[in-house]
């Protein structure tokens, strides 16, 4: 099994639950943003000195959900002070940004790392096409188109024209070039039936960036093995990845209530305001409109409200959370790895409020109590 660090850096004095979108940024305190930046690396990078194969970083927008605006920055800034880890971007929003100026920065996180790059192409949660004016209607051609521009800019060798229904380019021949050859391995999003067949048809690796519910995972994941299958191919379980809020602590009842106090502030603060702006996106807009994802649209926003509104037991017994004593978490590791057949586990430590020093420990148990018990699992 391998394991990933993910990190969503979150904005910590959010007094206020924010209501509209997008969020007011009267709040922000730039000298406290710098201290938490620098905090941040420092667990992400000290996530690797305990044993993470991966670490990870993703976009997002206009909220103190996150203060990850461009996760390329950060990515640059870890690979060099780390060494071995792969460095998961996941990842990019391609449908609303610049697809040649993304296959630019990629190549450029993977020669300066040494090859490490692990290239997330992401469509995004809804409320993002608002932060950026993009039609959501238009969010599954842009993405597939960009995506195949990005592998191409990425393999030929020569300069050529691109003529897409949403992009187009006289000319293109990216410098430089990704160490990975023919390219970084790419992750796609697992969150729905359509998103698994495409990352299979496509080869790429598959993730569920947080799991809401085991059966969905599990539907989604056989639906990514099966089409790969019929495509001709055999994943493997590094192949797929899931993941969990997590909290290591040296009992059940304090990892318990540093996760809970976590999540509550998660839920009601820092993802209020994408969450309504979701929400309106996914009722006025053809954001999930094909075949496969329609019939999930109304589970969607269902597993979305029940997320925040599960009491934290109920989450721990559906085995959505990663949380207690390193004991506990090997075997709720151990049977998540049964139920769902992944080989790498994204675990995100600093949920919201949960102190640093907590995170630190989390960690500590994690590489000298829990990845023994787990690695070879």
């Amino acid at each position: 099994m391998k394991f990933l660090f993910f990190h969503l850096m979150p904005y910590l004095d959010a007094n206020d639950s924010p209501t509209g979108w997008p969020a007011p940024n009267k709040q922000f305190n730039p000298g406290l943003g710098h201290e938490l930046y620098d905090t941040y690396l420092k667990e992400i990078v000290l996530a690797e000195q305990c044993g993470f194969d991966f670490l990870a970083v993703n976009e997002h927008h206009m909220s103190p959900y996150s203060l990850m605006a461009n996760p390329n920055l950060i990515a640059g800034a870890l690979s060099y002070r780390t060494q071995h880890a792969k460095l998961a971007v996941l990842g990019n929003l391609v449908p609303l940004l610049n697809p040649v100026r993304v296959a630019e920065e990629y190549a450029m996180l993977d020669v300066m790392s040494g090859g490490r790059l692990i290239a997330g192409l992401m469509r995004g949660i809804p409320h993002e096409y608002m932060a950026y004016s993009i039609p959501p209607d238009e969010s599954w051609e842009r993405f597939k188109e960009a995506c195949d521009l990005i592998v191409k800019c990425w393999t030929e060798p020569e300069p050529f024209a691109w003529e897409g229904k949403y992009y187009q380019y006289r000319a293109v021949s990216i410098w430089p070039r990704p160490m990975q050859q023919p390219h970084p391995n790419i992750l796609l999003s697992g969150g729905s039936i359509e998103s698994a067949k495409y990352a299979a048809k496509k080869r790429a690796m598959i993730g569920i960036i947080r799991v809401k519910s085991i059966d969905d995972a599990k539907r989604n994941i056989q639906a990514y093995v099966d089409t790969a299958r019929a495509e001709g191919w055999e994943p493997t379980p590094e192949h797929v990845l899931v993941g969990f809020h997590a909290c290591i602590a040296e009992t059940d009842k304090k990892a318990r209530e540093l996760l809970e106090a976590g999540e509550n502030y998660f839920y009601h603060v820092l993802s209020k305001a994408q969450h309504e702006a979701g929400q309106l996106i996914l009722q006025k807009s053809k954001y999930d409109n094909s075949r496969d994802s329609q019939p999930q649209k109304g589970r969607f926003n269902e597993v979305q409200a029940k997320a925040g509104e599960m009491s934290f037991d109920d989450r721990i017994r559906n085995h959505t959370l990663i949380c207690g004593s390193p004991e506990t978490v090997v075997e709720q590791i151990k049977f998540l790895r049964k139920e769902l057949g992944a080989g790498i586990f994204s675990l995100n430590f600093k949920i919201a409020k949960i102190p640093h020093e907590d995170v630190v420990k989390g960690l500590q148990l994690f590489q000298e109590k829990v990845l023994p018990h787990v690695r070879n699992h």
